[in-house]
């Protein structure tokens, strides 16, 4: 999968696409192919009364959308890029901009 946790990501397609505007990855569901993103398509669940809420009502949650709709945001560029994976001179994997050739993280550690 090309985003994991905590990466800053573009949405392309949807609802909720908006160029430019980069938005977190919260959860990643690997068996679905599937991301969770902060505050993007919301829904409503909707809760019984009990000990945690005891009010009830309608919880707004973000649900999952497909790993293909999003890009990985450059900073740098300040847009959703394609990216390579690069091994450094200690060792590390990393990700790397195609257009401006920085660098979007770790990977891997150095082994």
């Amino acid at each position: 999968m090309h985003v994991k946790k905590d990466d800053l990501v573009e949405v392309i397609s949807g609802d909720d696409a908006a160029k430019g505007r980069a938005q977190k990855v919260l959860r990643v569901i690997t068996s679905k192919n599937r991301v969770v993103i902060e505050g993007v398509n919301r829904v409503y669940k909707h809760v019984k009364p009990n000990k945690l809420n005891p009010q009830g009502g309608r919880l707004s949650v973000e649900a999952p959308i497909d790993v293909s709709n999003v890009l990985l945001f450059c900073p740098n560029c300040k847009k959703g890029i394609r990216y390579t994976r690069k091994i450094a001179a200690d060792g590390r994997k990393f990700r790397e901009c195609k257009k401006c050739k920085s660098d979007l993280g770790t990977i891997s550690k150095a082994k």
